[in-house]
């Protein structure tokens, strides 16, 4: 593998950096000075960035992604390029990959659509195939939240199942649109459903991500 993390980390700084810090994002409330100053914290504020998933460090973390928030913007584009610091888990053998490759590419997608005339981004064979291997696991976790049966499809054929039941929902799409769609991104991947128009409508609503 050709360092995809490395990739998609030069490509979201380089997003940010050309679209400035006062731009729209696709997460709700985010402009892209927050979205930069989440990614610095993740992997620079190991003691805080644990309120990503913990309930009771969400406070601390508020806090601290507000004072990166307020630092010079460019500061934190260059230290999104630069990457982790020695002591953090980033910087483990094979990290940069497995921990960040997936995040990167959600986050410069949630910058690039955001943004007036943007255009889809054409992935090269290796990233599709890297994302649509991680999408599996994404969509076991994810999927507990769908309110119907879903399938994924891509449209070669190949499917991953989110979550067993009845009635069932196939999305169909390229494994990037497929993955941003059960990263919580759903009106805005471009994808295909087949199934109940008022599973449809359910799916298309639900709370995917994080």
């Amino acid at each position: 593998m050709s360092n995809l993390g490395r990739r998609e980390r030069l490509l979201l700084a380089d997003l940010l950096e050309g679209v400035g810090p006062d731009a729209p994002t696709l997460c709700e409330g985010w402009r892209t000075a927050d979205l930069a100053a989440h990614v610095v914290v993740r992997e620079r504020r190991p003691d805080a960035a644990g309120g990503i998933l913990i309930k009771p460090l969400a406070a601390r973390l508020a806090r601290v992604q507000a004072e990166y928030t307020a630092k010079p913007f460019e500061e934190l584009v260059e230290a999104i390029r630069v990457g982790p610091p020695a002591y953090s888990p980033f910087r483990l053998p094979g990290a940069e990959d497995a921990g960040n490759t997936v995040e990167f590419f959600v986050h410069g997608e949630d910058v690039r659509r955001a943004q007036p005339g943007w255009s889809p981004r054409v992935l090269d064979a290796e990233l599709s195939e890297y994302l649509w291997k991680r999408l599996t696991a994404v969509a076991r976790l994810n999927g507990r939240k769908a309110p119907a049966g879903l399938v994924l499809r891509r449209p070669d054929g190949q499917t991953a199942v989110a979550r067993k039941g009845a009635p069932v929902v196939t999305v169909t799409g390229e494994p990037g649109e497929l993955l941003l769609f059960m990263m919580g991104r759903q009106a805005d991947a471009h994808v295909e459903y087949d199934g109940p128009e008022e599973s449809v409508e359910q799916i298309r609503a639900a709370k995917f991500g994080l």
